[in-house]
């Protein structure tokens, strides 16, 4: 008859390769869960998907104030707007009449680089008064740019009225630091009468300096 201690040492010897299996299998199944807990499960090197929406509104990297220096307004050849810029260079900021909107509008460009879609506001401080305009991504003359349109008799327009130094800000775009000069001021007021006030004056004067004398028929 067998030694009941024998056969039970065994039978131990017959369970443990299992359960040392079972441990093992447990253990790497344990690590499993702490590494894809930690990230660690993850192949380097995976791409990453983001969605268009999300790519779109990625902030730019902002941009430098722009140096002004010898910046002057100058007059359209057509009279219904102004451009602060230097000489022979695209303007950085646009003032513009549109007389045949109803009621007449004032136009305010900023031109630089704007996205569809984007809004931002547009601070002007000078002349004991800050103005903020809001300012939106338009597509005009083939380039995509800052644009606030308001009617001329907006009460904000008056901090380009008067002789002293201005500064325009566009979020992500800025600072303009605009010399003082009454153009932009006189320019406005001259919106908000319709074009009317230096089309008399103008009559005035050619009236004051007698008729042109006619020219001789040949």
């Amino acid at each position: 008859m067998a030694d009941p201690l024998l056969l039970e040492s065994a039978a131990r010897r017959r369970h443990q390769p299992r359960m040392s299996r079972r441990l093992s299998c447990f253990a790497v199944f344990s690590l499993s869960l702490t590494l894809a807990a930690c990230g660690g499960s993850e192949p380097s090197g995976q791409a990453q998907r983001i969605s268009l929406d999300d790519a779109r509104h990625v902030a730019p990297e902002p941009l430098l104030s722009p140096d002004t220096k010898g910046g002057t307004w100058t007059v359209a050849a057509n009279g219904r707007s102004i451009d602060f810029g230097i000489e022979g260079q695209p303007p950085f900021l646009t003032i513009a009449c549109a007389l045949r909107e109803t009621p007449v509008q004032i136009r305010l460009i900023r031109h630089v680089v704007a996205r569809p879609g984007e809004k931002a506001l547009f601070p002007v401080i000078g002349n004991g008064m800050i103005s903020r305009f809001k300012i939106d991504a338009a597509l005009a003359e083939g380039e995509w740019r800052w644009e606030a349109a308001l009617p001329a008799t907006e009460p904000s327009l008056d901090v380009f009225n008067g002789p002293r130094e201005l500064e325009a800000t566009l979020p992500g775009g800025g600072s303009l630091m605009i010399p003082g000069s009454r153009i932009p001021g006189e320019f406005v007021s001259w919106c908000r009468a319709g074009g009317r006030v230096q089309q008399v004056e103008a009559a005035e004067q050619a009236e004051a300096a007698g008729p042109t004398p006619a020219r001789p028929v040949r």
